[in-house]
């Protein structure tokens, strides 16, 4: 079990990693777009990356490490559906595991299925725990704008209070800031 946590933590510095990155990507595309560069799954099912993963996970199914690795593996080749599929197989393994509801999040935003990425990125928020709290700024912000962006319409005093939440984890979010004036004006 010592060598699972251990295993774990490092998973987790670099899945915040991946995840600071696919927030720098999802800020940089103009609100409510993302990148068209579907690659199909018969492409990814032919990478070796992929394929090598898949196999260690044959002989260890419960192998979170390669897990993630094959599910960050699915990212790469955007293919979302396994992606979302291999996310959720981590968290039922680790159910406490904050850092695979906001990859799943990721990954259903990226399929432009909003309303999954939405009740992901909310899951994402509750399962941080306080201690990862610092480490998680980042990615806290950026669920929150996503929650905030996509309940401006619908429900606006959510929205600021998602926001205000967004803006206290990281203030220099201009796309945030934008709309937090939106919504306040």
């Amino acid at each position: 079990m010592k060598t699972v946590k251990i295993n774990i933590k490092q998973l987790f510095a670099g899945l915040m990693l991946i995840g600071s990155t696919g927030v720098l990507f999802a800020q940089t595309t103009p609100q409510g777009e993302t990148t068209n560069t579907q690659t199909s799954t018969t492409q990814a099912q032919t990478n070796p990356t992929i394929e090598g993963l898949k196999k260690q996970i044959e002989i260890n199914p419960k192998d979170v490490e390669s897990m993630a690795k094959l599910a960050t593996a699915y990212q790469d080749a955007t293919d979302w559906p396994n992606a979302i599929a291999t996310w959720k197989k981590i968290s039922v393994l680790l159910p406490d595991w904050a850092p695979s509801y906001y990859s799943q999040a990721y990954s259903y935003q990226s399929a432009k299925d909003d309303a999954n990425a939405k009740l992901s990125y909310e899951k994402y928020i509750s399962m941080v725990k306080p201690e990862e709290i610092e480490a998680s700024k980042k990615n806290l912000a950026y669920a929150y704008f996503f929650i905030a962006f996509n309940e401006q319409k619908d429900s606006p005093d959510k929205a600021k209070e998602h926001v205000a939440k967004s803006l206290q984890y990281d203030p220099t979010n201009q796309d945030a800031v934008k709309l937090s004036q939106a919504l306040n004006s």
